[in-house]
C-alpha cells in the first residue's frame, strides 16, 4: 500500500482538541484491517534494522503500534505512561511543555542495562514527549538505537529535538 493510500485511511479532525489544531485520527486506519496490516509491515521494515531487544510505546496510541509490532517481531513490549498508572516501583522523567511540565514513567525493572529499545508513538509533532521517552529509557540503562512514529508533522521539526535516528511512515508538511 502506498503512502497516499495509507494517508487515505487517516482522518483529519479540525479544531481538536482545541481551536486551530488539526488532529490526525488513526482510528480510521486501525479499523481497516488491510491498511493497518500494511502500516505495521512498513513499520516493521523500518524498525528491524536497528536490532531491538524490546519495543516501547508511549501512552496511549503508541501502545497500539508498539504492542502488535513487538508481537509480530517476536520482541517484548514495555509501556511508558503518565504518572501513577503503572503498578510497582517506577522510574520517571520530568520534561517541559509549552504550557508547563509533564512526566513520563515506566516500571523500574522494565529494561536491563544495555538492552536495545526502539521507542514508538503514533505521532511525532514537536518531539517533546518522544525526547522525554528517549531520556527516560537511557536513564534506565537502555540503548535507544532509534525512535519511530506512524505520522510525522514535519513542519514542526520535532526530529531536531531527538538525538537518535528517527523513522516515520507518513509525513505531513502543513
Amino acid at each position: 500500500m502506498t503512502e497516499q493510500e495509507l494517508k487515505g485511511h487517516i482522518r483529519g479532525i479540525p479544531d481538536f482538541p482545541k481551536p486551530g489544531i488539526l488532529f490526525y485520527d488513526i482510528s480510521t486506519l486501525l479499523r481497516h484491517g488491510p491498511a493497518w496490516k500494511a502500516a505495521m509491515a512498513a513499520m516493521a521494515a523500518r524498525v528491524t534494522p536497528y536490532k531491538p531487544d524490546l519495543l516501547a510505546g508511549i501512552e496511549s496510541r503508541g501502545f497500539l503500534l508498539a504492542a502488535p509490532l513487538a508481537l509480530e517481531l517476536g520482541l517484548g513490549f514495555i509501556m511508558l505512561r503518565k504518572p501513577r498508572k503503572l503498578p510497582g516501583p517506577t522510574v520517571g522523567y520530568d520534561y517541559a511543555l509549552e504550557y508547563g511540565t509533564d512526566r513520563i514513567e515506566m516500571q523500574a525493572d522494565a529494561v536491563a542495562p544495555g538492552q536495545r529499545v526502539v521507542l514508538l508513538d503514533d505521532l511525532l509533532a514537536t518531539g517533546g514527549t518522544m525526547a522525554a521517552g528517549v531520556a527516560l529509557l537511557k536513564q534506565a540503562g537502555a540503548v535507544v538505537p532509534a525512535v519511530a512514529a506512524l505520522i510525522e508533522l514535519s513542519f514542526l521539526e520535532g526530529r531536531k529535538r531527538l538525538d537518535v535516528p528517527t523513522e516515520t511512515l507518513l509525513a505531513y508538511n502543513d
